[in-house]
């Protein structure tokens, strides 16, 4: 597969900045795809002279190629062709292992380098997978900085009888030493504390270090977020904005349609030039943080789980909402084993098999319809008695012959054989009876959950964990703010989060700084 023309122009410019020697090694395979994936590699180190392909000795079954910087393995390996989603995964081990690019700063770096080896990690994704790369990205990081963590990135597609003796049933999954470590979207904060729990860590003195004073501080990088801390910044105040990962639930988000003035874009996309966006002004950003608590006062200090403080005279709080669970017997038992949040992720793993989509909302709908494309047969289950879905999407679903839709349906219970999902019990409402269904996958989509646990003891909630807003996003806690999913406010969409943000920076201005 050679790269095409225009990509290979950009390549050009992408390795530029290259130092050091980066050394594909090529392993030698029969595989009807070896062909393919050498005419890439070759195409790719055809734009910059620090990049060589070279034919390893080593052979294996599955087209697989290794990494080096000046001649010293760099723990990263890749079984399969990175084609798709994973091209960027790709070319960002490349320019990462020669320290350039987007790089964690020096608090990650701290945590990763501390955690005991080694460690021997494969994750296995699904070229198609959106949540993937993000993934695979942040475990290459982790073994370009410490020297005894390894990490391969393996295409499931090609190794069918490796995933069915793992049973995985969904990705990406992370791997080490034949137990499942983690399915699914996580991020890069997310997967250092597991692997603190699973493998270690290194004692290390606490860190106690201040961020700085500042006037505003924004909680979420999600678009209520983005749009506060550019709107904060614009008034000339000295903004900083705090996010475990900047996006926030955009990311998750596939087709964005109603976006006003921009008739379609992705989630990631969006998420990308969110983020472009605030670097044109002068706002401090602390990625992979997670808030730990606050102590309030006329001047906030609000504390990081990294050990790391900071202090500001109005907080926002903008840290969206997660995916809702069902909390019945089976859910967590079985994530990643026939339970599933994503269907653009997982869906492939359920080709030709019956399944459910439990919740007759946008996301549910949606879920079903795409999934019915690729599956034998989709269930739909529905809380209420009619489905809340958009009309024109209920009408694509009905028009589907491999659906059907079960409303006024309660899931009770979600059963397997130990290993994997094969059966999930619902209530009918109306008479109490409980059935069951024969299936192999059950994907939830029932809506989200708040992320307001952090600030739940500082500023009222409703019973649901929604921040309690008025109509300029002030809590009843003089000080905080609060905007887009996490609060009160109705319609949970990305241009009413962005315009919530804006309002809670200007109000966050006019009562704080205006009014000393």
């Amino acid at each position: 597969m050679t790269l095409d023309k225009e990509i290979l122009n950009q390549l050009i410019d992408v390795f530029k900045p290259l130092e050091s020697k980066i050394e594909i090694s090529l392993q030698e395979s029969k595989h009807a795809k070896q062909a393919e994936l050498t005419e890439m590699l070759a195409s790719l180190a055809s734009t910059s002279d620090k990049i060589e392909l070279v034919k390893s000795s080593q052979v294996s079954i599955v087209p697989t190629f290794g990494l080096k910087k000046n001649g010293v393995e760099s723990g990263i390996n890749f079984l399969g062709i990175p084609g798709g989603h994973e091209f960027t995964s790709l070319i960002l081990a490349i320019l990462n292992l020669d320290h350039k690019g987007k790089l964690p700063d020096e608090i990650i770096l701290q945590r990763i380098k501390a955690l005991k080896g080694p460690i021997d990690l494969k994750t296995y994704i699904s070229l198609s997978c959106e949540n993937c790369p993000d993934v695979v990205q942040a475990l290459n990081l982790m073994a370009i900085f410490h020297p005894d963590i390894t990490h391969t990135m393996v295409d499931g597609e090609l190794v069918q009888e490796e995933v069915t003796k793992l049973k995985i049933q969904g990705v990406p999954s992370v791997v080490s030493s034949q137990k499942l470590l983690s399915v699914g979207k996580t991020t890069i904060l997310e997967l250092i504390e597991k692997f603190e729990k699973e493998f270690g860590k290194t004692e290390q003195a606490p860190l106690n270090k201040d961020l700085g004073k500042f006037d505003t501080v924004i909680i979420g990088g999600g678009p209520a977020g983005v749009s506060a801390a550019i709107y904060s910044a614009r008034k000339g105040l000295r903004t900083a904005i705090i996010a475990e990962k900047f996006g926030g639930q955009v990311q998750d988000t596939k087709g964005i349609e109603n976006l006003i003035s921009i008739p379609y874009t992705e989630g990631p996309e969006l998420a990308a030039k969110l983020v472009g966006h605030m670097a044109e002004y002068p706002i401090e950003k602390f990625e992979h943080r997670r808030v730990q608590k606050i102590t309030n006062g006329t001047i906030k200090t609000v504390h990081l789980d990294s050990g790391e403080k900071l202090t500001a005279r109005s907080l926002i709080v903008a840290t969206g909402a997660k995916w809702r669970e069902l909390g019945v017997p089976g859910e967590k038992e079985y994530r990643g084993r026939g339970v599933a949040f994503c269907p653009h992720c997982d869906g492939p793993y359920y080709k030709n098999k019956d399944i459910a989509v439990v919740g007759g909302g946008n996301s549910g709908v949606e879920a079903a319809i795409d999934l019915a494309g690729i599956v034998k047969s989709v269930t739909l289950i529905e809380f209420a008695p009619e489905l809340k879905a958009d009309q024109v999407l209920v009408d694509k679903l009905k028009s589907l012959s491999n659906i059907k839709i079960i409303t006024n349906a309660r899931t009770a219970e979600i059963k397997g054989d130990g290993e994997k999902v094969n059966q999930l019990v619902y209530e009918n409402r109306a008479n109490g009876d409980l059935k069951s269904l024969e299936l192999a996958g059950v994907f939830v989509q029932i809506g989200l959950v708040p992320n307001s646990a952090f600030i739940k003891d500082l500023v009222e909630t409703t019973r649901f964990g929604e921040i309690i807003i008025d109509e300029k996003g002030r809590t009843n806690t003089p000080g905080i703010f609060a905007a887009g999913d996490v609060t009160t406010v109705p319609y949970k969409q990305i241009v009413i989060a962005m315009g919530e943000g804006a309002k809670a920076a200007l109000s966050a201005f006019e009562e704080t700084m205006l009014a000393s």
